[in-house]
Protein backbone atom coordinates (compact mmCIF):
# COMPACT_ATOMS: atom_id res chain seq x y z
CA UNK A 1 0.00 0.00 0.00
CA UNK A 2 1.36 3.41 -1.02
CA UNK A 3 0.78 6.09 1.60
CA UNK A 4 0.09 9.74 0.66
CA UNK A 5 3.08 10.82 2.77
CA UNK A 6 6.51 9.17 2.58
CA UNK A 7 8.65 7.96 5.47
CA UNK A 8 10.29 11.01 7.06
CA UNK A 9 13.48 10.74 9.10
CA UNK A 10 12.78 7.03 9.59
CA UNK A 11 9.19 7.53 10.76
CA UNK A 12 6.00 6.42 9.01
CA UNK A 13 3.16 8.96 8.82
CA UNK A 14 0.46 8.55 11.45
CA UNK A 15 -3.21 8.36 10.50
CA UNK A 16 -6.64 9.11 11.92
CA UNK A 17 -10.19 8.69 10.62
CA UNK A 18 -12.65 11.56 10.37
CA UNK A 19 -16.00 10.34 11.77
CA UNK A 20 -19.47 11.75 11.19
CA UNK A 21 -19.71 15.15 12.86
CA UNK A 22 -20.19 18.86 12.40
CA UNK A 23 -16.78 20.40 13.00
CA UNK A 24 -16.26 23.54 10.86
CA UNK A 25 -12.75 22.54 9.77
CA UNK A 26 -10.43 19.56 9.95
CA UNK A 27 -8.26 21.65 12.28
CA UNK A 28 -11.16 22.03 14.73
CA UNK A 29 -11.60 18.26 14.84
CA UNK A 30 -7.89 17.57 15.33
CA UNK A 31 -7.63 20.08 18.17
CA UNK A 32 -10.61 18.48 19.91
CA UNK A 33 -9.40 14.91 19.43
CA UNK A 34 -5.72 15.50 20.25
CA UNK A 35 -5.99 17.91 23.17
CA UNK A 36 -2.33 17.35 24.07
CA UNK A 37 -1.26 18.87 20.72
CA UNK A 38 -1.65 22.64 20.52
CA UNK A 39 -3.44 24.34 17.59
CA UNK A 40 -0.15 26.10 16.81
CA UNK A 41 1.57 22.76 16.19
CA UNK A 42 -1.23 21.56 13.89
CA UNK A 43 -1.13 24.85 11.97
CA UNK A 44 2.64 24.54 11.59
CA UNK A 45 2.27 21.02 10.20
CA UNK A 46 -0.37 22.23 7.76
CA UNK A 47 1.80 25.13 6.61
CA UNK A 48 4.56 22.59 5.85
CA UNK A 49 1.99 20.55 3.86
CA UNK A 50 2.43 17.64 6.26
CA UNK A 51 -1.27 16.93 6.85
CA UNK A 52 -2.95 15.32 3.85
CA UNK A 53 -6.05 13.31 2.95
CA UNK A 54 -5.90 9.69 1.79
CA UNK A 55 -6.10 10.98 -1.81
CA UNK A 56 -3.05 13.17 -1.24
CA UNK A 57 -4.92 16.50 -0.95
CA UNK A 58 -3.15 18.92 1.38
CA UNK A 59 -5.18 19.88 4.48
CA UNK A 60 -4.88 23.54 5.48
CA UNK A 61 -6.10 25.32 8.62
CA UNK A 62 -9.29 26.45 6.86
CA UNK A 63 -10.02 23.18 5.00
CA UNK A 64 -13.67 22.29 5.57
CA UNK A 65 -14.44 19.15 7.55
CA UNK A 66 -15.42 16.21 5.34
CA UNK A 67 -16.29 13.03 7.30
CA UNK A 68 -15.61 9.41 6.40
CA UNK A 69 -12.10 9.92 5.14
CA UNK A 70 -8.67 9.17 6.51
CA UNK A 71 -5.96 11.77 6.92
CA UNK A 72 -2.21 11.38 7.40
CA UNK A 73 0.30 13.47 9.32
CA UNK A 74 3.71 13.24 10.99
CA UNK A 75 3.68 12.76 14.74
CA UNK A 76 6.29 14.67 16.74
CA UNK A 77 7.62 14.31 20.27
CA UNK A 78 9.36 17.06 22.16
CA UNK A 79 12.21 16.19 24.53
CA UNK A 80 12.13 12.45 23.85
CA UNK A 81 14.35 10.86 26.49
CA UNK A 82 17.40 9.09 24.98
CA UNK A 83 17.85 5.37 25.62
CA UNK A 84 21.58 4.88 26.32
CA UNK A 85 22.00 1.43 24.76
CA UNK A 86 22.90 0.51 21.20
CA UNK A 87 21.62 -2.30 19.00
CA UNK A 88 24.14 -4.59 17.28
CA UNK A 89 23.91 -5.93 13.74
CA UNK A 90 24.10 -9.75 13.66
CA UNK A 91 23.42 -10.48 9.98
CA UNK A 92 22.24 -8.89 6.73
CA UNK A 93 21.49 -10.04 3.20
CA UNK A 94 19.29 -8.74 0.36
CA UNK A 95 16.05 -9.64 2.16
CA UNK A 96 16.57 -9.55 5.93
CA UNK A 97 18.45 -7.76 8.66
CA UNK A 98 18.94 -9.35 12.09
CA UNK A 99 19.89 -7.32 15.15
CA UNK A 100 20.54 -7.72 18.85
CA UNK A 101 18.09 -5.42 20.66
CA UNK A 102 19.11 -4.02 24.05
CA UNK A 103 16.77 -3.90 27.03
CA UNK A 104 14.48 -0.83 27.30
CA UNK A 105 14.43 -0.05 23.56
CA UNK A 106 10.98 -0.40 21.91
CA UNK A 107 10.90 -2.16 18.56
CA UNK A 108 8.42 0.27 16.94
CA UNK A 109 7.11 3.76 17.77
CA UNK A 110 4.27 4.01 20.28
CA UNK A 111 3.25 6.27 23.14
CA UNK A 112 6.22 8.32 24.29
CA UNK A 113 8.71 6.58 22.00
CA UNK A 114 9.33 7.66 18.42
CA UNK A 115 12.94 8.19 17.36
CA UNK A 116 14.21 6.18 20.34
CA UNK A 117 12.97 2.92 18.82
CA UNK A 118 14.78 0.09 17.09
CA UNK A 119 12.91 0.49 13.79
CA UNK A 120 13.53 4.22 13.42
CA UNK A 121 17.17 3.93 14.49
CA UNK A 122 17.78 1.22 11.89
CA UNK A 123 15.99 3.10 9.11
CA UNK A 124 18.15 6.15 9.79
CA UNK A 125 21.36 4.11 9.94
CA UNK A 126 20.65 2.01 6.84
CA UNK A 127 18.60 4.41 4.72
CA UNK A 128 16.09 1.59 4.08
CA UNK A 129 12.62 3.13 4.43
CA UNK A 130 10.90 -0.22 3.73
CA UNK A 131 12.57 -1.86 6.71
CA UNK A 132 9.96 -3.51 8.94
CA UNK A 133 10.05 -5.99 11.87
CA UNK A 134 8.82 -9.50 11.07
CA UNK A 135 7.96 -9.93 14.79
CA UNK A 136 8.13 -7.98 18.04
CA UNK A 137 9.84 -8.14 21.40
CA UNK A 138 8.60 -6.28 24.47
CA UNK A 139 10.41 -3.02 25.18
CA UNK A 140 11.91 -4.55 28.34
CA UNK A 141 13.06 -7.76 26.61
CA UNK A 142 16.47 -7.91 24.93
CA UNK A 143 17.70 -10.17 22.15
CA UNK A 144 17.38 -11.25 18.53
CA UNK A 145 14.93 -9.41 16.25
CA UNK A 146 14.46 -10.10 12.53
CA UNK A 147 13.60 -7.30 10.09
CA UNK A 148 12.56 -7.58 6.45
CA UNK A 149 14.08 -5.16 3.97
CA UNK A 150 11.49 -5.07 1.19
CA UNK A 151 7.71 -5.29 0.98
CA UNK A 152 7.83 -7.83 -1.86
CA UNK A 153 9.23 -10.64 0.30
CA UNK A 154 8.00 -9.50 3.75
CA UNK A 155 5.03 -11.87 3.85
CA UNK A 156 7.30 -14.91 3.45
CA UNK A 157 9.01 -14.22 6.77
CA UNK A 158 5.82 -13.18 8.53
CA UNK A 159 4.31 -16.51 7.50
CA UNK A 160 7.15 -18.36 9.22
CA UNK A 161 6.03 -16.85 12.52
CA UNK A 162 2.33 -17.30 11.79
CA UNK A 163 2.87 -20.96 10.83
CA UNK A 164 5.11 -21.62 13.86
CA UNK A 165 8.12 -22.43 11.70
CA UNK A 166 10.38 -20.09 13.67
CA UNK A 167 12.18 -21.78 16.56
CA UNK A 168 12.59 -19.29 19.41
CA UNK A 169 14.65 -19.83 22.55
CA UNK A 170 14.72 -17.44 25.50
CA UNK A 171 16.73 -17.34 28.70
CA UNK A 172 15.07 -16.05 31.86
CA UNK A 173 15.90 -15.64 35.54
CA UNK A 174 13.41 -15.84 38.39
CA UNK A 175 14.27 -14.83 41.94
CA UNK A 176 12.27 -17.80 43.21
CA UNK A 177 13.34 -21.43 43.36
CA UNK A 178 10.96 -23.81 41.57
CA UNK A 179 8.50 -25.60 43.81
CA UNK A 180 9.41 -29.25 44.36
CA UNK A 181 6.09 -30.24 42.79
CA UNK A 182 7.03 -28.77 39.40
CA UNK A 183 8.60 -31.27 37.01
CA UNK A 184 10.96 -30.03 34.29
CA UNK A 185 11.14 -29.90 31.39
CA UNK A 186 7.42 -29.15 31.13
CA UNK A 187 5.05 -28.13 28.35
CA UNK A 188 3.03 -25.28 29.83
CA UNK A 189 -0.30 -24.61 28.11
CA UNK A 190 -2.69 -21.80 28.99
CA UNK A 191 -5.39 -19.43 27.78
CA UNK A 192 -4.03 -15.87 27.79
CA UNK A 193 -6.41 -12.92 27.36
CA UNK A 194 -6.37 -9.16 27.95
CA UNK A 195 -6.72 -8.17 31.58
CA UNK A 196 -8.65 -5.28 33.10
CA UNK A 197 -5.47 -3.23 32.69
CA UNK A 198 -5.01 -2.57 28.97
CA UNK A 199 -1.23 -3.07 29.24
CA UNK A 200 -1.40 -6.45 31.01
CA UNK A 201 -2.46 -9.97 30.15
CA UNK A 202 -3.90 -12.71 32.35
CA UNK A 203 -4.52 -16.45 32.30
CA UNK A 204 -8.08 -17.77 32.51
CA UNK A 205 -9.80 -21.12 32.14
CA UNK A 206 -10.50 -21.53 28.46
CA UNK A 207 -9.28 -22.86 25.15
CA UNK A 208 -5.49 -23.16 25.05
CA UNK A 209 -3.90 -20.40 22.94
CA UNK A 210 -0.37 -20.32 24.35
CA UNK A 211 2.23 -23.07 24.68
CA UNK A 212 5.78 -22.95 26.05
CA UNK A 213 8.38 -25.60 26.79
CA UNK A 214 10.07 -24.66 30.07
CA UNK A 215 13.41 -26.15 31.15
CA UNK A 216 15.04 -25.46 34.52
CA UNK A 217 18.78 -24.78 34.10
CA UNK A 218 19.73 -24.34 37.74
CA UNK A 219 20.80 -21.70 40.23
CA UNK A 220 22.79 -18.65 39.11
CA UNK A 221 24.15 -15.60 40.93
CA UNK A 222 20.93 -13.59 40.68
CA UNK A 223 18.40 -16.37 41.11
CA UNK A 224 17.23 -19.39 39.13
CA UNK A 225 17.66 -19.69 35.37
CA UNK A 226 15.27 -21.19 32.81
CA UNK A 227 15.22 -21.91 29.09
CA UNK A 228 11.88 -20.96 27.52
CA UNK A 229 10.86 -22.19 24.08
CA UNK A 230 7.49 -20.71 23.09
CA UNK A 231 5.47 -22.47 20.42
CA UNK A 232 3.02 -19.57 20.22
CA UNK A 233 3.49 -15.82 20.43
CA UNK A 234 0.87 -14.21 22.65
CA UNK A 235 1.60 -10.80 24.15
CA UNK A 236 3.67 -11.14 27.38
CA UNK A 237 3.30 -14.92 27.08
CA UNK A 238 6.51 -15.90 28.87
CA UNK A 239 6.16 -13.31 31.60
CA UNK A 240 2.57 -14.12 32.48
CA UNK A 241 3.11 -17.91 32.33
CA UNK A 242 6.17 -17.81 34.57
CA UNK A 243 4.32 -15.62 37.08
CA UNK A 244 1.42 -18.09 37.06
CA UNK A 245 3.87 -20.86 38.01
CA UNK A 246 5.04 -18.81 40.98
CA UNK A 247 8.28 -17.98 39.13
CA UNK A 248 7.93 -14.31 38.12
CA UNK A 249 10.91 -12.97 36.22
CA UNK A 250 13.45 -10.87 38.06
CA UNK A 251 12.77 -7.12 37.67
CA UNK A 252 9.39 -7.59 35.98
CA UNK A 253 7.35 -4.43 36.69
CA UNK A 254 4.00 -5.96 35.64
CA UNK A 255 3.84 -9.56 36.80
CA UNK A 256 2.62 -10.58 39.24
CA UNK A 257 2.05 -7.02 40.50
CA UNK A 258 2.20 -3.60 38.83
CA UNK A 259 5.14 -1.58 40.13
CA UNK A 260 5.59 2.22 39.81
CA UNK A 261 6.60 3.21 36.27
CA UNK A 262 10.28 4.12 36.00
CA UNK A 263 10.83 4.97 32.34
CA UNK A 264 14.21 6.64 32.95
CA UNK A 265 15.64 4.05 35.34
CA UNK A 266 17.86 1.62 33.45
CA UNK A 267 19.50 0.00 36.47
CA UNK A 268 17.34 -3.14 36.74
CA UNK A 269 16.64 -4.72 33.33
CA UNK A 270 14.05 -7.43 33.01
CA UNK A 271 15.81 -10.78 33.14
CA UNK A 272 14.48 -12.06 29.83
CA UNK A 273 16.62 -12.53 26.72
CA UNK A 274 15.56 -13.68 23.26
CA UNK A 275 18.66 -15.85 22.99
CA UNK A 276 18.20 -17.67 19.69
CA UNK A 277 16.13 -17.60 16.50
CA UNK A 278 16.39 -20.38 13.92
CA UNK A 279 14.49 -21.18 10.72
CA UNK A 280 14.69 -22.40 7.13
CA UNK A 281 14.92 -19.31 4.95
CA UNK A 282 11.93 -19.25 2.54
CA UNK A 283 13.96 -17.75 -0.30
CA UNK A 284 17.39 -19.43 -0.29
CA UNK A 285 16.15 -22.52 1.67
CA UNK A 286 19.24 -22.32 3.88
CA UNK A 287 18.97 -23.04 7.59
CA UNK A 288 19.73 -19.94 9.67
CA UNK A 289 20.46 -19.73 13.38
CA UNK A 290 21.07 -16.40 15.07
CA UNK A 291 22.28 -16.11 18.66
CA UNK A 292 22.33 -13.02 20.84
CA UNK A 293 25.69 -11.80 22.06
CA UNK A 294 24.06 -10.21 25.11
CA UNK A 295 24.18 -11.78 28.53
CA UNK A 296 21.26 -12.14 30.86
Amino acid sequence: MTLPLPVKDGVNPSTTFLPEGEWPTVLDFLCEKFVEVSPTIWQSRMERKEVVSESGQVIYSKTAYLPKQRIYYYRELNNEFPIPFEEQLLYENDDILVVDKPHFLPVVPSGGYLHQTLLVRLRKNTGIDELSPAHRLDRLTAGVVLFTKCQKTRHLYQQLFANRQMKKTYLAISKFKPDAGLKFPMQYESCIVNSEHFFKMKIIDGKVNSKTKITYLGEVDQGYQFKLQPETGKKHQLRVQMAALGLPLLNDPLYPEILPYQNQDFSNPLKLLARELSFIDPICLQEFKFTSDLSI
